[in-house]
């Protein structure tokens, strides 16, 4: 269709313009279909894709406002869906050939949630191999040659490429922030229960986290909105009272936001241009710095534990009865099952100590950690993901957290800044957040 570019609204403004009437959930949806057949051939973002059937969806809500029928806050924006979530319509293959053709016949509780508020289901995105290390098709759209990240990589890449305002991902070391970084958009990882993940695939309970790509910290506030909710689908969901987070995210702090710069034991695997940008905006900040103490260096390995016994006994079954499965992933299950139960005990009761030790940087010092989303920009190729070396310590503690694309390299290629937030102060978070990115564009 002529006319201004619809696929550079945020999902907030196409929302807003739909229900305007300024123009239809179609022309939206179609808008978005046409970026992707522009960009899918190099980007590879989708795994599963049906235009006819995303237009079909379109045109029905378009229809429902016509005939007068409640809009919800989604209403008319597409959303693409990490092929781990399981979709009635489209299939759900985990990104493995064990899987090809799977079929569901129910809606993830998060999908369900989406359509409810209106999203059009566009499509499902590439997940790395049973959203492990083993990477998929995807390429990173601010570099072809280098890794979109992993394993929400389709995802990612979606937003960056402008094919959809909005991706759902899900994180389990480092699965949403890191590609996040890399291909230059905002990802939230909430807090631990805060999104439900009924009818995903399930890695590790202990660690495993549903959150969202997006291109802006509103559009962020408003998708959590939707899904934000307690669910007897997921053992671990928690209450939570009625979400507000795009009115939070909105207000302006009552004082200005203070952060502290936390580096962890792994700052050296960094590459120097990376911190010394972070540590640059630390300063200029006037973030404190807080260094943890030498038992965290364990966290690394505590995760590690954890992962691998979960995933051994979630999906070991899978690689024992001959399912074709990478040397990767066949490696992991392997370990998990070498892990003693004392180990991975006491791996779970240090996850709680380090989530306790770090309580009072936001009860006396700061409203949210900075730090790195990653070592740096994207590596080159795309036969690995990158490491999740710096999203570990925070997924492991459940703490929320935020990939700002705030920084970039002297080629102009993003390097991710992290924020990270009090476990249940997710709105508090984006609104430090939201602060952040005003008060930055302000100065520059």
């Amino acid at each position: 269709m002529s006319g201004p570019d619809l696929t550079a609204l945020t999902a907030i403004e196409a929302a807003s313009e739909i229900a305007r009437g300024r123009f239809s959930a179609e022309d939206y949806t179609a808008a978005c279909l046409e970026r992707i057949a522009a960009a899918e051939s190099e980007v590879h973002a989708f795994a599963h894709l049906d235009p006819e059937y995303a237009l079909k969806q379109a045109r029905v809500l378009d229809r429902l406002k016509s005939e007068g029928d409640r809009i919800g806050p989604l209403h008319g924006i597409p959303v693409a869906i990490k092929d781990i979530f399981d979709t009635a319509d489209y299939p759900t293959e985990y990104g493995s050939p064990i899987f090809a053709g799977r079929r569901p016949t129910a809606d993830a509780t998060v999908v369900r949630k989406l359509r409810e508020a209106g999203a059009v289901i566009i499509g499902k995105t590439v997940t790395t191999e049973f959203a492990y290390f083993n990477p998929g098709k995807t390429r990173n759209p601010r570099d072809l040659n280098r890794t979109p990240g992993g394993s929400s990589s389709g995802s990612a890449a979606a937003v960056a490429a402008g094919m959809v305002p909005l991706a759902l991902g899900s994180q389990t070391n480092g699965s949403m922030i890191r590609p996040a970084a890399f291909c230059g958009v905002f990802g939230v990882k909430p807090s631990h229960g805060l999104i439900s993940r009924g009818g995903a695939l399930t890695l590790s309970r202990t660690l495993d986290h549903v959150g969202a790509f997006a291109r802006s910290i509103d559009d962020l506030a408003l998708v959590l909105d939707v899904l934000v909710g307690q669910d007897s689908a997921d053992p671990d969901s928690r209450p939570y009272a009625s979400p507000k987070f795009r009115v939070s995210a909105a207000e302006p702090p009552p004082i200005p936001p203070s952060f502290a710069l936390v580096r962890t034991p792994m700052w050296e695997k960094a590459d120097a241009d990376a911190r010394s940008a972070v540590e640059d905006l630390a300063k200029e900040l006037g973030a404190r710095e807080v260094d943890l103490p030498d038992a965290y260096r364990d966290a690394w390995s505590g995760l590690r534990a954890i992962m691998a016994v979960e995933m051994a006994h979630n999906l070991g079954d899978f690689v024992d009865n001959g399912g074709e499965a990478s040397k990767t992933f066949r490696e992991l299950i392997a370990e998990g099952r070498k892990v003693t139960a004392t180990e991975y005990l006491a791996a779970i009761r240090d996850a709680r100590r380090y989530a306790d030790g770090m309580a009072n940087i936001f009860e006396q010092l700061a409203d949210a950690i900075i730090t790195l989303s990653a070592r740096g920009v994207a590596p080159l190729g795309i036969e690995a993901t990158g490491d999740p070396v710096f999203c570990t310590l925070w997924t492991l503690t459940g703490f929320p957290s935020l990939n700002v694309p705030l920084l970039a390299n002297a080629d102009g290629l993003p390097i991710g800044v992290q924020l990270v937030g009090a476990p249940g102060r997710d709105e508090r978070l984006l609104r430090t957040a939201r602060a952040l990115v005003e008060q930055l564009a302000e100065a520059e």
